[in-house]
């Protein structure tokens, strides 16, 4: 008996939408849920009732900035990005003291201008382009990559 090919079907795509989509800036609509969570985080930690989802918030904003940065897609965000790094590491080490989380003057005016070039950045460039600054912070991430750095 022969064998026998399984071919592959794959589902109908209509190349013109997809270029289009990829193409096409995010909208709008998904974009202030995410700048509202992002705007939430900043301002319960200036009111020091941050909690832990909010501090993930500002990291990943954090990170898909930087890396942005080193792709060379607003590279004058970078020490913004040091900044905040620094300022989300010692409120790391409060929480773990205190359980409360809480950031500097500094660190405050760091998250402001971080979130600012974010956002920025997410509505100048494409949206391929903007998913691929994020699957590379992510395999950056999951890679451990002697850039990130791990709490514990």
């Amino acid at each position: 008996m022969r064998k026998k090919t399984k071919r592959k079907v794959y589902k109908l795509v209509n190349p013109i939408d997809y270029a289009i989509t990829g193409a096409a800036i995010t909208q709008d609509i998904e974009l202030n849920k995410l700048r509202l969570r992002e705007l939430s985080s900043i301002d319960a930690f200036s009111r020091g009732l941050a909690t832990i989802d909010d501090w993930q918030t500002l990291t990943d904003a954090l990170n898909i900035a930087e890396t942005a940065g080193k792709m060379g897609v607003g590279p004058e965000v970078l020490p913004w990005c040091k900044k905040l790094t620094e300022a989300l590491l010692e409120a790391a080490q409060r929480y773990e003291k205190i359980k409360r989380f809480g950031l500097s003057g500094e660190g405050l005016k760091a998250s402001k201008e971080v979130y600012a070039f974010h956002d920025l950045i997410r509505t100048s460039i494409a949206r391929s382009e903007y998913e691929k600054i994020i699957q590379k912070t992510k395999n950056k991430i999951l890679g451990g990559s002697k850039e990130v750095i791990v709490l514990r």
